[in-house]
């Protein structure tokens, strides 16, 4: 039931404070093989400790990772559209008098494609190479090949930046967020995915949730995430969840309601923020 990741290998590591509070306290929270989480002793946010180094988690988005995007994309572009629907992105396209669109961690460019059949300029970013080779000649979409750091846009260049199942992999959440709001025209849009940490799944499952893995280095909570984005200029305009109970966790009497349930009662598996942004950055 685990998300796709690689094996943690001989790599060099780092140590890091926590970057929701800034505080060097922490306490053991889950132990996975060859990696483990801790819980801030100051704020509660969770995060693998010590972490590989950049450029190491960099290097797992080889061919193996490209496979399993290909191998899912129709089934995760229609999972995006939803979530897109859900924090009604396609009423507020109507309302953009400019339609430039960035998705970060863009994979085989499926999303990308589709928006610039609606008539969006976009714009894609991805760090794995067989991934973008893929989005540039099967979907004929721009993609820029490596971080959101690297690549070369200019500042205010979007009107709405999508990033889907990325910032729990970023080295740096808070440098990530800051990068998204120097892109985003004033008033612009931005629309980030991530597992959910108090979801239902989550609680029961613990180190045995599918989302507690190697390459996920950071574990957000509504809590967290809200506190990274504000001080990042992008304040929550809407949060919404899924995913009551993994398939085959549960039979399908049960695991139908719980999923309607958990877009009700915001208990989901995964959840989604729509956030807009603000003047000026707040200080750390």
């Amino acid at each position: 039931m685990k998300t796709y990741s690689s094996m943690p290998g001989d790599e060099p590591v780092r140590e890091i404070p926590c970057y929701v509070c800034g505080s060097e306290e922490r306490l053991p929270f889950w132990k996975g093989e060859g990696f483990g989480y801790v819980r801030c002793r100051a704020c509660g946010f969770v995060y693998q400790y010590p972490q590989p180094v950049p450029r190491a988690l960099h290097a797992r988005y080889d061919q193996r990772y490209f496979q399993y995007e290909l191998e899912n994309e129709e089934n995760f572009f229609q999972l995006m559209l939803k979530g897109l629907r859900d924090v009604g992105f396609f009423r507020l396209e109507r309302t953009l008098p400019v339609r430039r669109f960035l998705d970060i961690g863009c994979a085989t460019g499926r999303l990308i494609a589709h928006l610039s059949s609606r008539g969006w300029e976009t714009k894609g970013v991805e760090i794995c190479h067989h991934s973008v080779c893929h989005a540039r000649e099967h979907h004929g979409v721009d993609v820029f090949e490596g971080t959101l750091e690297e690549a070369p846009f200019e500042p205010e260049s979007f009107s709405v930046i999508h990033s889907s199942h990325v910032i729990e992999h970023v080295p740096d959440p808070v440098s990530f967020l800051e990068r998204i709001h120097s892109l985003l025209v004033p008033g612009g849009w931005c629309i980030l995915v991530t597992p959910n940490r108090e979801g239902l799944q989550a609680r029961l499952l613990k180190e045995r949730w599918r989302s507690a893995i190697p390459d996920h280095v950071f574990l957000f909570t509504k809590r967290h995430l809200s506190r990274l984005l504000v001080r990042a200029g992008l304040p929550p305009v809407r949060w919404k969840t899924w995913g009551g109970i993994a398939k085959g966790l549960a039979p399908e009497y049960l695991k139908r309601p719980l999923d309607v349930l958990a877009k009700w009662w915001g208990f989901g598996d995964v959840m989604i923020v729509l956030s807009r942004k603000t003047d000026a950055l707040l200080d750390r």
